[in-house]
């Protein structure tokens, strides 16, 4: 085997493998820059087994802070979690949700990248194990799922980020020192007849709908279903977490799918300091209201730049609205325009609460949900989500449930433990720059030590996190090192 590595190794250094960057032209030539070129690499190879090496040395930070929230404690508690008859027997229920957040946070997305994890000698460590569940087991315990278990997860999950809230500095998660809650739905697109609950939706697709509550930077509610009405689960959302924001300012933001006059009465009466929704499905009435406007009722003329880059000038005025079948009437901001070739005026409208009475202010800061609508997406493909795993609804649900656990415990990380110049990395950057470092195990004075290799300006970090978080009499058998 020896001989045949290096033989490959020859083989391949001359095209393929490593670089080797010669410096040339070393005259005294004044303010020149030196000749660089590119030279084959001088390099043999052999490849041996990695019964002791981990490309994932950074998971431990975020295994520290699952220990310190009790997570998995609290996981073995939930009821309904655990489908085995014989507990002495199999993989515990915190177990398999351990392997699946630690395949979430290590950049898998699938049952059978969870099952690779056997590979990574770290990663079993830190859960205590000698092998992982087989993605056949770990699809079975998702099948065995239910409403209940499901349920109880969401409700970890918002116990978790109301644990991290109460110790981040709060000027990372708001905005101008309010809390954002933001609603949303998205097309989760299928392929083939075998998924339970997919069905067609209005744009002629084969999909999945999965409606989510935001708080913050944190995924606070989702519901996997079939498509239908994309706000169905926000009026019980809006009643069922309103002790986060019942206390503090909030803003609140939605497009115009929460748009008709029962959903705009139970955000009216949630009680957020401030509400805007998009309002672009029934605008006949608004748009006669708005032309009939004097003129002194607009604001001056502001230029201003779309999402797309088009820059146009528009006005700015505030109308009431009776939506139909309805015996309330809302505020709506308006906002007219023209463009180069049109001989009308064009009108947008957001519903909003009524205490604002600039509208130009009011659909400046709706216009910031463009923002959390990129953070649904990172959720999206930086976990690759847009894939379910399995064919059961129910089982597709608890993964995406444990899928939101996983993106609130990486963004928990980053808000408590990273310095203020991480603050707007995403999970791509997260994972490339916190979790994925080589690490290996060796024994040290009868303990088992990872030492995992970090770049020299992050050495002082690591070893701060050591002493912070994972040092301590309950710590587990293995440390991370510097």
């Amino acid at each position: 085997p020896q001989t045949l590595a290096y033989a490959l190794g020859d083989a391949l250094a001359g095209e393929v493998f490593g670089r080797k960057i010669e410096r040339i032209g070393r005259g005294r030539i004044p303010n020149s820059m030196p000749c660089y070129r590119k030279r084959s690499p001088k390099l043999r190879f052999q490849f041996v087994p990695a019964q002791r090496q981990s490309t994932l040395g950074g998971l431990p930070a975020l295994e520290a802070l699952a220990q310190q929230f009790d997570l998995w404690n609290k996981v073995r508690r939930l009821p309904g979690l655990d489908p085995r008859t014989r507990t002495s027997h199999g993989y515990s229920p915190e177990l398999i949700v351990a392997q699946i957040l630690y395949c979430f946070c290590s950049g898998g997305a699938s049952l059978a990248d969870a099952e690779r994890l056997n590979d990574e000698p770290l990663v079993r460590q830190l859960a205590r194990v000698d092998k992982f569940a087989d993605q056949t087991q770990l699809g079975q315990w998702l099948r065995a799922q239910s409403d209940e278990s499901i349920a109880a997860v969401w409700k970890l999950i918002a116990e978790f980020i109301a644990w991290v809230i109460g110790r981040a500095d709060a000027a990372r998660w708001t905005y101008a020192g309010r809390a954002e809650v933001f609603f949303d739905d998205t097309q989760i697109e299928v392929f083939g007849p075998t998924f339970e609950g997919a069905k067609i939706n209005y744009n002629g697709d084969l999909a999945l709908s999965w409606q989510t509550l935001w708080f913050g930077p944190f995924l606070l509610a989702g519901e996997l279903g079939s498509p239908g009405d994309v706000s169905a689960a926000l009026s019980p959302w809006l009643r069922q977490y309103q002790p986060f924001w019942k206390d503090r300012a909030c803003d609140f933001l939605a497009d115009s799918g929460s748009s008709r006059a029962a959903q705009l009465r139970d955000i009216d009466a949630a009680g957020f300091t401030h509400w805007s929704v998009s309002y672009n499905k029934w605008t006949s009435v608004p748009e006669r209201t708005a032309a009939a406007l004097p003129e002194s009722a607009w604001s001056a003329a502001e230029e201003t730049r779309w999402r797309d880059g088009t820059a146009v000038t528009e006005h700015h005025a505030g109308i009431r609205h009776t939506p139909a079948e309805s015996d309330c009437s809302f505020t709506l901001a308006v906002a007219r325009w023209k463009k180069a070739d049109d001989l009308f005026w064009r009108y947008s409208f957001v519903a909003h609460e009524g205490r604002r009475t600039d509208a130009g202010a009011v659909l400046a800061r709706h216009r910031l949900k463009g923002g959390k609508e990129q953070m649904f997406k990172e959720v999206l493909r930086g976990l690759d989500l847009h894939h379910p795993p399995c064919e059961s609804l129910t089982a597709n649900r608890m993964f995406y449930a444990l899928g939101a656990l996983a993106y609130n415990l990486m963004k928990a990380v980053q808000l408590l433990c990273l310095p203020d110049e991480c603050q707007s990395w995403t999970v791509a950057t997260l994972l490339r720059q916190l979790v994925r470092l080589p690490a290996v195990l060796v024994r040290h004075a009868r303990r088992l030590v990872a030492r995992v290799e970090v770049a020299v300006s992050w050495l002082g970090w690591w070893q701060a996190w050591e002493a912070r978080w994972w040092r301590g009499p309950s710590a587990p058998a293995v440390a991370a090192s510097g």
